[in-house]
Order: structure tokens, then sequence, then C-alpha cells
């Protein structure tokens, strides 16, 4: 009996418990799946050990002890000449580790009570630590260095199949695991299956030898695999004609009244050993495919690049803003120019034109690679533990290897980040047969408490790789070739799919089209109750229904939140309503409510401002708001029931399209909204706000704040932005609106009159607005990074070629004086709405390094006086060189009211 307790040890049970369930059932299998089903969970141990249900809250997936080989001596001696660093203690703490906790040389295992438990738990903290979600929530900023061995690649002929084929080698087996208890784990998986002898359970003396061919080779089909593994789990004892499993060692009980064609066959559920290295190879498989894929996507592009020789803007985004997955999903940038500007100013390039060619060839080639690896996914996903299995629960599905969450960290993980960084909505939604694959994974997971925990885990991605001189072995041995690899922690799965659920409700938001607001609600008689009731079933029968396109996109977006919804249902029930609250405290959010701009407080580093500020901008760039004029009441007190007016320059293209309903435009205003959420440009040097009117998602104003290193740095320049109604099949219509009452012309591309010139709008010759393919995202950012340049002398036609001369300066010089009349003064202290909470947290909390910028740029002043139009001779009639000199001491006198939360202007 001592043989099967210790079994159930190294299940994870507790002793007691594994006793207790052995005088109750004979079997250690159905003794096991008992313990797993709960049934002794109030079984505690006389020793001082923790009960097993208390533990499970915090490292479900670690059993008590770490597994260990058949045979145990050569298992140590194993670990000794392996150079994966194992961080064991000689005093055996790791067996009881929380191996997903942070570890440093202070950490150590204590007994402390879980605060959301209500128990006692191990827990592995560093000292004066007492957080009982550590292990999950680890730090973004945590760093792991990593040993990995290179070896020689091994073959092994497979009869069955009658070819050879690769075997996992060990250095393979551990790759990409940065945390030493799940090094510990997949070493000693990896040992016991393919070293050493599995002996008959009845202890008859027969014994089978294993190899490494019988659960490590990697065959070109993953169902190739799962044939060949049927063949060789199942093995009879020649002696006593038992039937066992290749894997564990154990009895397979023939005689189950489950239903196995439910679940494939029913061997290979038969214990956690299968379980771990079935999800090993498998996801090996699909790693290795999806990165050929990715790699090829990406030669094919570099090709295509120097073909073509299309250059691309430096898009100033912050390192927080997702990537696409694609390379071909950065196509829109394509048209903004960089590097050494042309001799026509900005935005001229010649007649140069987007070549689409190849287009649907691409799309098709990239469908067929997507439907491959969703049947990889698919067939792996058959594996994953799952208590909700269709025909009921495995024994694997109870006792859950502890490799598994390793298995998913490492290589999962990789496709899944790349997936859900995907920036664009549309191309998603394209490629939906893949997406709503990785939508059952993520779902799967968040059902099983052992696996419920990897959705908030940050998630450890290679940072940098350095080779290590071979070592020296025996004459005759092929080299061992080492590898030195950082990890960095990156944002975890649950994370990256809120930036996606965020895009989702945009686009829903968009295609909802424009929506009226509500008129006010009035007594109405019994008459005209039945009347309007009767209305409403005729207008219900004349709404329109959404085109095939929209209603696809629409299915995709209702998709991704129903799994984000699903995903915390699950993880509510598995680790509780304080591990969702936490998790959601640090998720992404575009909130319906105003934003406390006040409780950004001022840092005192240099290093931690900056952080504030991205922190802060990042969860303000895109809010929803009510751009629209408060209606007045007449002499009666009704209020007018006409359509409404906006803030806007574009008032009254805005109103006459206020009961239109184009589908094609409200298709591309919703990929337009999805991606904008998201992708902002966000940084300390400069970034990009936006406000959308919450009704109408057609009405947008932007607000740019000023690179820095240009005369307009941190200066705020708003633009009114409409979508008309051919929206995307021709450009928006954009309006600068900082120009000091029509005074100031700040670039030769932006004009006092509020034009903005630049070819993507079709207001200067070059490369256009790309029907269906050009956004607003790239609009803004080549105001950003194009217009509002180091300088803008150069940006008029002709002039491209001054660069650094005395009229580029004296240029420079007369737009910094109107930076800080308008662009900083003038919007501080009269704020354009709906951005006067964001220019007055953004001069608060970059006070200091303006007060000091403005100093620098007083020296710099050329005493001149100031220029509203740089092309003409008319002077503005307050300016002078004093009059830069008091606007920049006023300036610094406001910051510095700021800073001490007392600004007040004197109206």
């Amino acid at each position: 009996m001592d043989r099967e307790v210790r079994q159930l040890v190294e299940m994870g049970a507790s002793e007691a418990q594994a006793q207790a369930a052995l005088r109750r059932y004979k079997d250690v299998m159905q003794a096991a799946e008992r313990i797993f089903e709960g049934e002794f969970a109030d079984v505690e141990e006389t020793d001082g050990d923790v009960s097993m249900e208390s533990a499970a809250l915090v490292a479900p997936i670690t059993p008590s002890r770490t597994p260990r080989s058949v045979t145990p001596d050569e298992d140590g001696e194993g670990e000794d000449d392996n150079d994966v660093d194992m961080d064991e203690d000689e005093d055996g703490a790791d067996d009881y580790v929380d191996y997903d906790s942070d570890y440093d040389e202070k950490a150590r295992t204590v007994v402390e009570a879980d605060p959301y438990a209500g128990e006692y738990t191990f827990v592995f903290c560093s000292v004066g630590v007492s957080d009982g979600f550590e292990g999950v929530f680890f730090s973004k900023d945590r760093r792991e260095e990593v040993i990995e061995v290179e070896e020689e690649p091994e073959t092994a002929f497979m009869p069955d199949t009658n070819e050879q084929v690769k075997i996992m080698t060990q250095g393979q087996w551990m790759k990409g695991c940065p945390e030493g208890g799940e090094q510990g784990f997949l070493f000693g998986l990896y040992n016991e299956l393919s070293s050493g002898d599995c002996l008959c359970p009845q202890s008859c003396g027969h014994r089978i030898q294993r190899s490494k061919s019988n659960f490590f080779a990697i065959f070109p089909d993953f169902l190739l695999y799962i044939q060949h593994l049927r063949r060789v789990v199942k093995r009879t004892c020649l002696s006593c004609k038992v039937d066992f499993c290749f894997a564990c060692g154990e009895p397979i009980n023939t005689g189950s009244n489950r239903d196995p064609s439910s679940s494939g066959d029913d061997n290979l559920f038969h214990c956690s050993n299968l379980q771990g290295v079935i999800l090993g190879i498998g996801l090996a498989m699909l790693e290795s495919t999806f990165s050929e894929q990715r790699q090829q996507t990406s030669e094919e592009s570099s090709q295509k690049s120097k073909t073509n020789k299309r250059r691309k803007t430096d898009l100033h985004s912050s390192s927080s803003t997702p990537k696409g997955d694609d390379d071909e999903d950065d196509s829109y940038y394509m048209s903004l120019p960089v590097g050494k500007k042309s001799k026509g100013g900005i935005g001229y390039a010649g007649d140069v034109k987007e070549d689409t060619s190849g287009q649907l060839e691409a799309q098709a080639i990239q469908r067929l690679k997507d439907e491959k690896i969703g049947t990889i996914l698919s067939q792996i996903r058959e594996y994953l533990p799952s208590l909700r299995r269709e025909g009921g629960a495995r024994t694997s599905d109870y006792m859950v290897h502890p490799t598994a969450l390793a298995h998913l960290r490492r290589r999962f993980n990789y496709l899944c980040t790349t997936l859900l960084r995907n920036d664009s909505l549309s191309d998603m939604s394209d490629r939906s047969v893949l997406y709503f694959e990785l939508f059952e994974w993520l779902e799967t997971i968040s059902n099983h408490e052992a696996l419920a925990s990897m959705m908030a885990m940050p998630i450890m991605v290679v940072s940098s790789v350095k080779s290590v001189a071979p070592k020296k072995v025996a004459k005759g041995k092929a080299p061992i070739r080492e590898r030195t690899i950082i990890y960095e922690g990156s944002a975890g799965p649950r994370e990256l799919l809120e930036a996606i659920v965020i895009q989702a409700q945009a686009a829903i938001k968009g295609l909802e089209g424009i929506k009226t607001p509500d008129p006010e609600v009035l007594e109405m008689t019994e008459e005209q109750k039945r009347m309007t009731s009767s209305a409403k079933g005729k207008e219900r029968e004349l709404t329109p229904s959404l085109s095939d396109e929209n209603q696809r996109l629409l299915l995709f977006c209702q998709r991704i939140l129903a799994t984000a919804s699903a995903i915390d249902r699950s993880l509510r029930e598995t680790k509780g309503d304080a591990f969702v609250d936490r998790l959601h405290a640090a998720l992404p959010k575009i909130s319906s409510e105003p934003f406390d701009h006040s409780s950004i407080t001022l840092a005192t580093t240099d290093e931690a401002r900056k952080k504030a500020y991205v922190d802060w901008a990042t969860q303000v760039r895109f809010e929803y708001c009510d751009l629209t004029v408060p209606r007045e009441e007449d002499k009666k007190g009704v209020i007018e029931e006409s359509l409404p007016h906006y803030k806007f320059y574009y008032n009254s293209e805005a109103r006459m399209l206020a009961t239109s309903d184009i589908p094609k435009r409200s298709l591309a205003i919703a990929k337009e909204l999805a991606v904008l959420t998201t992708n902002l440009p966000v940084a300390w040097d400069s970034s990009v706000f936006l406000r959308v009117d919450e009704n109408r998602v057609d009405i947008i104003k932007a607000l740019i704040i000023g690179p820095e290193g240009t005369p307009y740095q941190d200066g705020c320049f708003l633009f009114d932005i409409f979508l008309g109604p051919n929206y995307n099949q021709a450009p928006p219509s954009v309006k600068y609106m900082t120009t000091n009452g029509g005074k100031y012309r700040f670039n030769p591309n932006l004009y006092a009159d509020g034009k903005v010139c630049l070819s993507l709008l079709g207001t200067w010759s070059g490369p256009g607005w790309v029907s269906g393919k050009s956004t607003l995202l790239q609009v803004l950012i080549s105001i950003q990074s194009m217009i509002l340049c180091e300088e803008p002398y150069l940006n008029e036609p002709g002039w491209a070629n001054d660069g650094g001369t005395p009229q580029s300066r004296q240029y420079s010089s007369n737009v910094r004086r109107m930076v800080i009349k308008t662009a900083m003064l003038g919007n501080l202290k009269n704020p354009p709405e709906p951005f006067g909470d964001v220019i007055r947290t953004h001069y608060r909390l970059k006070s200091q390094a303006i007060i000091t910028q403005l100093d620098k740029w007083l020296v710099l002043d050329d005493g001149k006086a100031t220029i509203g139009d740089s092309f003409s001779t008319r002077q503005d009639s307050g300016g002078s060189s004093n009059g830069f000199k008091k606007d920049v001491e006023e300036m610094q006198q406001l910051l510095r009211q700021l800073q001490d939360n007392m600004f007040k202007v004197d109206k």
C-alpha cells in the first residue's frame, strides 16, 4: 500500500488523503479520481501538513512533491548532469514551492493565511510579503536568465509508419522555460518517459524498456503522433495478462462505463503523464508550424519591400501600443515617406500609386495558413484538461500534470500573444477561422482551476539571446552548444484580450450608425400610446438589416465580448471574486465615466514623471463625449426638438447626414474606431487625443501635442474631423482650429484659415487617399510626425534643401513665438472643449520640463516681431521681442500654479 500512497502523493494529494482514499477504494486510479473530486478535502494531516483544498487556491497545478522518475537515483544524477539551473535547495524545500511565484535569494516557503481563502496555505513569497496571489500577478518588470542547451538532433525509425522521424531532445523539451520549478517538472517527465523500465503493476517481474521514440517522436502531423501513442500506450503483461499504461505503469480499467467515443480513445486520458507529453509534443508542433509561417511571411514581405522600395514613417508610438500580427497590417502606413524630404515638400513624391496587385492571392494564402493552424489547435484542444468534457471528465482532467501549465505558458502563449496583439479588427474578422479556435482555447483554459491562473500571468517573452562558447567534450562527441536567454514579463492573455474587447465595443458602436438623441418624454394620451405602439411595429418591419459584411463583423465582435465574459465568469467560479477584481484593476479601459484627472499626482523623479504621464495619457487618449450644443428653450419653456447642433466646424454637413444610413460608411467607421481606441500614439514626447460624439461617431475632435525637439514642442493643436457620406471611399474632412482667430499660419501646410495641406486629404499633390485602405490614424500620424516637424521651413516646395539656413532658423523662431502665445497660453487660459482637463493635466504633469524648455526658447529667440503669416510682411499687433519674454514668463507662472494646485486665470 505504501507504493500506492506514494503515487497519490506525487499526484498532489496529502498523505492522509491518500491513505483515507485507499482504505475506501482499492483501485489507485479510482481513489485519485475521488480525491480530485473533493471527496476527501476535509481530511487533515496530523503532522502539520496543509489541507489540499487550501493549497489548491494558490498552486492547484503544483503537486505537494516534485514528481520522481521510476529510478530516483538516476533522476538525481540526471539533474546534476543537466546544465539547466534547477534552483533546488539541499533540504528539498522546492518540493513544496508554488513555482509561479516570484523567486529571489530572499524568497522562502512560509505558512500564512490566504486572505481570500480563510484557511492556511503554503505560499512561495518574498520575506515580508503576504499576497496570496503574488505567484500569479507577478510584475511585468520581472527578468529571468536561462541557459538553454542545443543538442545534436536525433532520429529514429518507426516501423508502424515505415519512416525515419525526428526525436525531441531534452533541450528542445525544456526550451523556453524560465521558471525553476517548471524546469524540474519538465525534466522529471522527460527522464521518466524516455528511459528506464516500466514494471508490471502486479509485481510479477515483467518489465518493458522505454525509449525516447515511444513518447517523443515528432511526426509530420499531430494526428499521426496520436495514432502512434494509441499503439504504444496500452501494454499487456506477458506473464499475468494485465493491461497497463506504458506511461504511468498503472492498470488500465477496461470495464469503464464511460463512452470513450465522446473523447476519442479513452486510453490517452488514462493518466497525467500522457496529458503532459501530448500537450508538450503537440504544442511544440504547433509552435514550429506557426513560426515557419511567420518566418515565411516576413521573408516575403522583406523581398516585396526591397522590390518596391517603399518607405514607411516612424509612428512615434509608445511601447505599450500593440503591434499588428502580420506585416500586411502595416500597409496603411505605406504612403508616409520618411528620411530625406523630397524637393516638393511634405506629401509630394511624384506620381506614385499604391500597388494592390496580388492582394487577393495573398489573402487566399493567409486563409490556408490560418486553417492549418486552426486545425492543429482544434486537434490539441481535445487533450486539454476539461471538467466539462462531453461524456464526462476523464482521469487526466482531474489529475492535471504539473507540466500542463508550463507547456501552455511556454508554447501556446507565443501564438496567443502574437494573435492578440493584432491591432486590426478587420484583419482578425477576416481570419475568424483561426481566432474562433483561439477563443475556444482561452475559454477552456479559464474553465479549469489548475490552468485558470494563466489568464492573469504576465507572459515571459525573449528579450535577448547570447551564445555561449561550446563546452569541451570527449573526443568523438559533438560539442555542447549553449545559449543564455533573457526573458522579460509582458502583458498576460486576459490583458491582451481586453485590448481587442475595446476594439470590438468601438466597432459595434460604429455599426450602430448614427443615433439621434432621444427627445424629452412627455405624458401621452391613451390614443397617442396606441398610435405609438402601432408605429413601433411598423418601424421594426422597416428597419433595414445589416449587409453581409457588416453582419460578419458584428458577429465577430459579439464573439469577442462573449469570450471575455465567459472567461471572467469562469475565473470567478474557479479563482474567486478577489482574483477577478484584481485582474480587472490592471486591464486597459475606455471608461464611459468622466476621468478624474486630479487623481494623477506629480512624481518626484524624471523617470516616474514620464511613466505617470504615459499611464495617464493612455487612459484618456480616446473617449466618447457629448459634442452637441445645449438646446435653447423658447419663451414658453419648451425645448426645441429640431436636430441638434454641434460644437464643430462641420456642423452643417453633420446635420445633413443626421438621418442617413449608409452601410459601407458604417462598416468603415466601425473598423476605424476599432483601430483608434487602442492605437493612438502616446509618449512623453508627443501624444494624440481623440474625442468622439457619443451619438454621432462620425463627429470627431483631435488634440495633437507638439513633438519634442520641434518648434511645436508641448503646444496643443486642435483639429475638427468629419467622416463624410463617402468615407472611406474618400478621405475625411479635417480643419485646423488653433489659428489665433485666423491670424496665425503655423506651418506651410497649416493655413491661417484652417486648411490642412496634405496629399492624403487631397489638398496637396502626391500619393493620395487609397479607397478602403487609408485610415484616419494615418492622417493623424502624418500631421504629428511630418507637419509638426523639426524644421517646418522645409515643408514649403522649393525650400526643402535649405535646412539649417538663417531663413529656416528665423522661421522656427517665429513659430515658437506663435506656439507660446496661442497653442500654449491661449489653450491653457481658454481651453477648447472638450479638452480642458487634458490640456491642464498635460501642462501640470510636464510643468517642470516645460519651464526649462521655455528658458531655452527664450535664449534661442531672434528678438524679431511675430509674423502671423511667415510668407507675408504683416506683423501681429502685440508681437515684439519684449512680448515674447512676457508670454514666456506668464506661461511659466501658470505652470508653477499648476504644480502647486493654485491654478487660476483672471477673466
